[in-house]
């Protein structure tokens, strides 16, 4: 009888843990799957209730990418979520060992995986994040050599770097704004009057609501042979007093912690500096020449930045009050390229409930954008790129002319004094047909 009692506790203790459902006791769960098309891949995001372990392989035959999720139930509905502009045709999933959960995705196209867990941070939990690089396509052509462009040819490039996007949403605001949004919309609307301007061309480093890493957004700009670099964000603070416009180039001490990190690498040695390709380069210099030549690229980089930087901060300030009067500097990752001028602007506080306000609303956002644009056109009238086409305009060597009914080619190219072969060159033209309305640059004579 006492040995009945003694065990009694045991085996009740034992009853109540089987009768437990067994995904309490040892799993953790997906509550949520998130996915970001971008143009170069595609981003899944599984939001878990705690850290587990994973792993993915490929299957041919057709293609499939298998993620394995140990230790993990599933606690929401895979095909909810959209599949339009991802390589993913269809999501399937089963339960393996009893524990663990098998995720299939069946695909369109060749992909290469990739995966990585992130810890919990002030947005989100645990994540599984899984990329599908699309190795076949590419977000830019690497642009051809500013040098080997035909004379008076060449647009500026601008680069537009919206800040954050995709998983990533940035700072909040108090009435929940997302920064990426904001940034979002102040790019496209500089981007579109960049663009209004033909001696202007504009490139962004995302094209929608997705993550792009720091250094490739970098990276995007320098292929496509960017003059100026703009990183576009909106300031946060812990409280809600601090408000205005700032704009920040690299600091000194970045600058030259960014020298060490490019002679450090390999790849970087054989690259161009000052933006001239294929004329110098670090690939045969000695260790001292190319830390020279390096910093001689930075401090002419850096002395660029800020006078592009006064001038948009100085155009900022007729529709925002400034947070500081003068350009900032610091050492933010997106602004170390030793051969690309560049800058980050902070559009306002979006912690500051007024600011917030101002920040999210689209004709807001057009001015900022229009201020910004107009302060980069005077800079670059005033700094001609050499082998531009505001560069001729600027020195009287280039003129326009809109044809009209009657005209030929080889009697504009006769009027003006000018052999037609140039006349084609100039103005991207393959034969002689032209049309009513289409303007041509004509070169002096």
């Amino acid at each position: 009888m006492n040995q009945h009692n003694n065990l009694r506790p045991a085996s009740l203790f034992l009853m109540l843990f089987l009768l437990l459902p067994w995904q309490q006791v040892f799993a953790e769960r997906i509550e949520g799957l998130r996915i970001w098309p971008a143009p170069d891949h595609t981003r899944l995001v599984f939001d878990l209730s705690g850290p587990t372990q994973h792993r993915v392989f490929m299957l041919e035959g057709p293609d499939r990418l298998v993620i394995d999720i140990s230790n993990v139930r599933l606690s929401t509905d895979l095909n909810r979520t959209s599949l339009d502009r991802t390589p993913i045709r269809r999501i399937r999933h089963a339960e393996r060992n009893g524990t663990d959960l098998r995720v299939v995705l069946d695909l369109d196209r060749e992909i290469q995986p990739r995966s990585f867990l992130l810890r919990p941070n002030e947005q989100y939990g645990d994540r599984l994040v899984v990329d599908l690089v699309m190795p076949d396509q590419t977000r830019v052509e690497r642009a051809p050599p500013r040098e080997t462009l035909p004379r008076e040819q060449r647009q500026i490039i601008i680069a537009i770097d919206p800040g954050h996007g995709g998983e990533d949403p940035g700072a909040i605001g108090p009435a929940g704004t997302l920064e990426k949004h904001v940034v979002w919309g102040i790019s496209q609307h500089l981007a579109k009057l960049i663009n209004d301007d033909p001696a202007f061309e504009a490139v962004l480093t995302r094209t929608g609501d997705y993550y792009v890493g720091l250094r490739q957004r970098v990276e995007l700009a320098r292929k496509a042979r960017a003059d100026l670099f703009l990183s576009v964000h909106a300031d946060a603070y812990r409280t809600a007093q601090p408000r205005g416009s700032s704009v920040y180039v690299l600091s000194q001490r970045g600058a030259s912690s960014e020298s060490a990190r490019w002679l450090a690498d390999s790849e970087n040695r054989a690259d161009l500096i000052g933006g001239v390709e294929g004329v110098l380069t670090l690939g045969d210099k000695d260790d001292i020449l190319a830390g020279v030549l390096v910093d001689l690229s930075m401090t002419a980089t850096l002395s660029e930045s800020m006078k592009a930087g006064s001038r948009v901060l100085t155009n900022m300030g007729q529709v925002n009050r400034l947070h500081r009067r003068n350009v900032e500097q610091a050492g933010f990752l997106v602004l170390k390229s030793p051969d690309m001028p560049s800058m980050l602007i902070e559009a306002g506080f979006i912690s500051n409930p007024q600011e917030e306000q101002r920040l999210r609303d689209p004709s807001y956002q057009r001015q900022l954008g229009a201020q910004i644009a107009k302060a980069v056109k005077e800079y670059f009238r005033e700094n001609p790129p050499h082998n531009s086409i505001l560069a001729a305009s600027s020195n009287g060597q280039l003129t326009r002319y809109t044809i009209r009914r009657g005209d030929t080619l080889s009697e504009i190219a006769r009027r003006n004094g000018v052999d037609i072969r140039e006349l084609r060159e100039i103005n991207n033209l393959n034969g002689d047909t032209i049309r009513v309305g289409q303007t041509l640059r004509i070169p002096s004579s």
